[in-house]
């Protein structure tokens, strides 16, 4: 293999591994032994484990982001669900990677080292993930200036997805589809709210509901609210 192509081969390795144990838990051995290639060798392409552990969080967080982009079709309550299920995808493909990436890397140092410099640049991959997914919400929403109101609402609900994630991911005791719907109504609670108190967000939600057909989710979350006054 060329260079970048068995570098590019060791980090998929790693993130496998990683995606199913924590950092701490997997050796340089066993990452030589999954590529197929000695110990020595690892070493030649990464001078440590932390340097291959953050290649591997650096693919993670672009797959991540990936997930949010979404075609511009159809209702918008129909598209985040599609977005959910990708984004649930990930976060049962990857669970410890992905609970490290969003906790701010390992919970001890990997290969001894857990250095500023490796927190800040793990950070900086979470904030490049959201802010990823709060462009394409946005892009969605037909906004490209969000207003303080619009920007609080979309945050809030990303920063819920991410804590919804974590916490099914400890036992995963309820269905992971009835989170993924449960997200999309939290969005649209949340722009309810919103809407309660800006009027762009109020003409941002008329909107919303004009264009969801009878059995899209926020049309499902309404007669759900219905049946509960009844």
């Amino acid at each position: 293999m060329g260079v970048e192509e068995r570098r590019q081969q060791l980090i998929g390795v790693a993130l496998d591994l990683f995606s199913r144990r924590s950092p701490d838990e997997v050796s340089i051995d066993e990452i030589a032994t999954a590529a197929g290639i000695s110990r020595p060798l690892v070493y030649h392409y990464f001078p440590g484990k932390l340097s291959l552990y953050e290649a591997a969080l650096q693919r993670a967080s672009e797959d991540l982001a990936s997930r949010f982009a979404e075609p511009h079709d159809g209702p918008l309550g129909a598209r985040l669900l599609r977005v959910m299920g990708r984004f649930f995808d990930f976060v049962d493909e990857h669970g410890p990677g992905f609970s490290a990436l969003m906790r701010g890397g390992p919970a001890v140092p990997v290969d001894g080292v857990r250095s500023k410099e490796h927190v800040s640049a793990t950070h900086a991959l979470i904030d490049s993930v959201r802010q990823a997914a709060y462009d394409q919400i946005l892009s969605h929403l037909g906004v490209t200036d969000a207003s303080p109101r619009l920007e609080l609402v979309v945050r809030s609900w990303i920063s819920l997805a991410e804590s919804t994630a974590l916490i099914w991911l400890d036992g995963r005791r309820i269905p992971r589809a009835e989170l993924e719907i449960q997200l999309v109504h939290d969005f649209a609670a949340l722009a309810a709210v919103g809407a309660a108190h800006d009027e762009d967000m109020a003409e941002l939600l008329r909107k919303m509901v004009k264009e969801e057909p009878a059995d899209g989710p926020f049309a499902e979350l309404v007669g759900r609210l219905i049946a509960l006054g009844s």
